[in-house]
């Protein structure tokens, strides 16, 4: 019996320094994204299609008429958005898609190694490990769109959060002018750090300077096209809020109905009560956004420590931002990754409740994802219900995800620790993570 249990432990600690190699876990990137971009290729549903065939017609349109969207007309993106778009035609149009997807290789290789660490020691394996697994599980999705550039930047961000605040809000401010999303991560820095003037600030100036640089370019009239853009739009058949609709034109309700929308390229619902709902969604946001900084401002109030809060208010925001969104694109999935991460470092280092919990819920998100796009997304258009079922599964969980989130938030307080070292985000200082109620 000794004998078993001392060959147990033995192959328990053989297996940890295994999964814990520096060149195991690069080797699990390579071959993470080595998968992602074959399925991007080969797949029968033709995962990349927003890259070639809306990206790189924008960029040859751009290139053959010298009017560019963003600049000479309205967008559904910010202005640097151009700029990943860009950089895949670095080796023309015919190599496109690879270059994309060699971009963001790059983008997720850079943040992975700031995750595990540059130097000999590596850390935040645990965390590293759920990301490669979080990639395959959420599918080709997870590199074939825009979101996923903005991705790698957050993660970033959110590792120079307790040393470097200011470059943490510089890089999560250049993501949002990609991407509007990681807007709901700076938002959880300004309210938790100590620095949140300089952080703000580091914010402010960053937007104008890429302000001025559009001005420069000639796109001032369209800088902020992308949110009438967004505002004006109808509801998307995969977002939350769209299930209603969904099942109603399953069971043929008069007058519901899924159509394409040809200026926005993606197909959305309509059916008595859509229009005013979807005119109803962005104000809705906004007031569920409001409500999770009272909690955050409550639970700074009760003295909570600042490290403890940022993990769930990020996963909050970040929730909310896709269970009260009127577009329910795959891709938003992997936005997911950055507050979870975030949860697992921070709680590994002994600050902050477990993040296990949502870490599952998330991977159990992103197989219900990977399913309904790309694999039976024709399913979904012909109403099947099996798959309408995943989908109403799929959209159950988010809400889930933000009641977990915004439960953590309501149960903060300042806990003492007992022999644990403050060493959130691989840092042995917390200075811009301590959290007083003045304004710092």
């Amino acid at each position: 019996m000794t004998v078993a249990v001392d060959r147990s432990q033995l192959t328990n600690v053989a297996f940890a320094r295994w999964t814990s190699s520096r060149w195991v876990l690069w080797l699990g990137l390579v071959v993470t994204h080595a998968w992602l971009s074959f399925v991007n290729i080969n797949g029968h549903s033709h995962p990349l299609g927003d890259v070639t065939l809306v990206y790189l017609p924008w960029m040859q349109h751009g290139f053959d008429s010298h009017y560019w969207v963003g600049i000479d007309a309205p967008w559904v993106y910010p202005i640097l958005a151009l700029v990943p778009m860009l950089l895949a035609w670095t080796f023309g149009p015919d190599n496109y898609a690879f270059t994309w997807l060699a971009l963001v290789a790059v983008l997720d290789a850079v943040a992975f190694g700031f995750l595990i660490g540059w130097r000999r020691d590596v850390r935040n394996t645990g965390a590293a490990w759920w990301w490669l697994a979080f990639l395959v599980l959420l599918g080709p999705i997870s590199v074939a769109r825009l979101d996923t550039v903005t991705v790698p930047l957050a993660i970033i961000a959110i590792l120079f959060v307790a040393t470097r605040p200011t470059a943490a809000a510089v890089l999560l401010t250049v993501a949002t002018w990609i991407k509007v999303w990681p807007a709901a991560v700076l938002l959880a820095l300004v309210i938790t750090v100590r620095a949140r003037w300089r952080v703000l600030v580091s914010a402010v100036v960053c937007s104008a300077a890429i302000s001025c640089l559009a001005v420069f370019l000639g796109g001032g009239p369209q800088l902020l096209s992308f949110v009438a853009q967004q505002s004006s739009r109808g509801l998307q058949i995969e977002a939350p809020v769209s299930t209603l609709w969904l099942w109603q034109a399953f069971a043929g309700v008069r007058h519901t109905r899924l159509y394409y929308d040809t200026s926005l390229l993606t197909y959305q619902v309509d059916g008595d009560g859509a229009r005013e709902v979807s005119a109803l969604m962005t104000p809705l946001l906004a007031i569920v956004v409001l409500t999770i900084i009272l909690l955050a401002v409550l639970a700074l109030l009760r003295r909570a420590p600042a490290a403890e809060l940022f993990s769930p208010l990020s996963l909050a925001l970040v929730s909310a931002f896709i269970a009260f969104n009127k577009v329910g694109s795959p891709q938003y999935m992997s936005w997911l990754a950055v507050p979870i991460i975030c949860g697992l470092v921070t709680s590994r280092a002994g600050h902050g409740r477990s993040f296990r919990m949502p870490a599952g819920i998330t991977c159990a998100l992103a197989v219900l994802t990977q399913l309904i796009y790309p694999w039976f997304y024709d399913a979904l258009l012909s109403l099947d219900p099996a798959v309408l079922i995943v989908l109403t599964a799929r959209n159950a969980l988010i809400f889930v995800l933000l009641g977990w989130a915004v439960f953590a938030l309501c149960t903060a307080y300042r806990r003492v620790e007992v022999g644990r070292s403050g060493n959130v985000f691989g840092r042995d200082r917390l200075e811009s993570f301590t959290h007083t109620t003045d304004e710092g």
